[in-house]
């Protein structure tokens, strides 16, 4: 059975106090969205400095991934057995601390072996900020706490990349380790000075190691399938089916035993609330829809459009940078409008972003990439305020932290999923359109006579003229695959409308 109602939080903050303790959460989800981006771009200088292959290095994602996605939903349980803010500054901290052990890691497996500990302790660090921040706030501006909280994780993943490359190419890759400590204790000391006396009780638990054993073999082989699936030929490896098949029986077992527990260690209860699960279906698919775009675009831009990854970055960087002008208009107007109203909005604004980019071609120029950018990014302002405030909405303090958890697993596990799958999609499309116009490349046809002719007399040899040749068929398939996944992504998110007018949030007036 769920548990009992805890009695109401401590009263909002004021003035100064607010304030401050808003930077402090702020700061500390930034820093922890930011690592999970910034070290993606480094991957070739770590993998090179320590001695392995690139393959090899890919681990420094994986290892933190797994972990991080194991942790983040034990957050309910933590914040009610140890309480909320001791369980976020104990996290802030033991990130410190294993990021410094990260950057003063020098063969691989003393990293992968720290980046599994700094998963693990910063699993609990976002979905607390976002319990904390909202209790300091009165229920009436909870749009603005929302603002403030989503403005981090919206921006910190576009910040990620530039930062991590220009770190690499000008620093030593330890320094996207090292930059997390002073920014950690600042916030970790600023968090316990304005908030240790606005604890709320504490529950003495008994720990649910069945269920937590189940959450790390169902999470973990879940995890591995996504990272390892398209290196190892997905279903046609006898790995990947071996771990599908034990994430798929794990996960039943999870389910049956959490639901049936009396002391779970995730508090499943909370999908019975027709607006947290509603709003945690739109938030999480449809930050996995836009989360597979900021892949796909990136490396089709470097890999075939000839851009850096600082400038494929900045290309990319626009839509968190309007996101942070309206979202405090978006949080400002919360009371007054229906949150479904914005987050319909939203989705449209996205699916129209996404159709603008399905016209994109091999002879785009920079700004031209940059227009569905902005547009997104007004979008972004008005999709995480809303969906994260329907999903909590009605709920009581004790339930918020959990809530968080549970939501943020879910955004989590959903970005893995739209990252592998479009990776997977468009590869196999390029592939297939490659070799459909690779049948138009015949030595007898007049065009590609004529073409190797012109090749030729820039001093290009026969084979490197065919080579030339090569390279643009596998730009303008790799171009038509990435459309034809722009034009999906917007047929999901207007699919994604149906979601958020499904969810029933409470009045503001009583609680949302």
């Amino acid at each position: 059975m769920p548990p009992p109602a805890a009695p109401a939080g401590p009263p909002p903050l004021e003035g100064g106090a607010r304030a401050l303790a808003t930077v402090a959460l702020a700061m500390a989800t930034f820093m922890n969205v930011l690592d999970t981006t910034i070290a993606n771009v480094s991957i070739p200088t770590i993998a090179g400095d320590i001695g392995v292959s690139a393959n090899q290095g890919t681990w420094v994602i994986t290892s933190f991934a797994v972990a991080n996605a194991i942790s983040v939903p034990l957050t309910g349980y933590l914040a009610r057995r140890f309480g909320q803010v001791r369980v976020f500054v104990w996290s802030t901290l033991l990130f410190v601390a294993t990021s410094w052990l990260c950057g003063l890691s020098r063969s691989i497996e003393m990293l992968v072996a720290f980046r599994v500990a700094q998963g693990l302790v910063a699993g609990p660090m976002i979905p607390l900020s976002q319990a904390l921040l909202l209790q300091c706030y009165p229920r009436a501006k909870a749009g603005t706490a929302l603002a403030v909280w989503s403005m981090t994780t919206t921006v910190a993943p576009v910040i990620g990349p530039i930062l991590g490359g220009w770190i690499s190419d000008n620093l030593s890759w330890s320094w996207i380790f090292y930059i997390n400590v002073p920014a950690g204790l600042i916030a970790a000391g600023m968090t316990w000075m304005m908030l240790r006396r606005r604890e709320l009780p504490t529950v003495r638990l008994p720990v649910d190691a069945v269920g937590l054993a189940l959450l790390v073999i169902w999470v973990g082989a879940m995890q591995l399938v996504l990272d390892r699936g398209k290196e190892l030929d997905w279903f046609g490896s006898a790995e990947i089916v071996t771990l599908a098949i034990l994430s798929a029986v794990g996960f039943c077992f999870f389910l049956v035993w959490e639901l049936t527990e009396r002391h779970p260690i995730v508090d499943l209860h909370l999908f019975s609330r027709r607006s947290f699960t509603f709003g945690t279906l739109a938030l999480s698919l449809g930050f996995g829809v836009f989360f597979a775009n900021t892949v796909v675009q990136p490396l089709w831009m470097q890999q075939y459009m000839g851009y850096t990854a600082t400038w494929a970055g900045l290309a990319i960087a626009p839509s968190g940078l309007l996101a942070i002008v309206f979202m405090p208009l978006v949080g400002k107007f919360m009371g007054r409008v229906d949150p479904r109203a914005f987050a319909t909005a939203s989705f449209v604004i996205l699916a129209l972003a996404s159709f603008l980019r399905a016209h994109f071609n091999t002879d785009m120029s920079f700004v031209d990439m940059i227009l569905p950018q902005l547009i997104q990014g007004i979008a972004m302002a008005g999709f995480f305020v809303p969906l994260s405030a329907i999903l909590i909405s009605g709920l009581d303090p004790a339930q918020m932290a959990a809530a968080a958890g549970l939501s943020n697993f879910a955004r989590i596990t959903a970005s893995a999923f739209g990252a592998s799958i479009s990776m997977t999609l468009w590869e196999n499309r390029a592939a297939l359109h490659h070799a459909q116009l690779a049948e138009a490349i015949n030595p007898y046809r007049p065009a590609t006579q004529m073409a190797l002719e012109a090749l030729r007399q820039q001093g290009m040899s026969q084979e490197q003229a065919l080579a030339a040749i090569n390279r643009s068929i596998d730009a303008q398939a790799a171009t038509l695959s990435a459309t034809e996944f722009f034009w999906v992504s917007g047929l999901l998110f207007l699919a994604l409308v149906a979601l958020a007018l499904l969810s029933k949030p409470a009045r503001p007036s009583s609680g949302g």
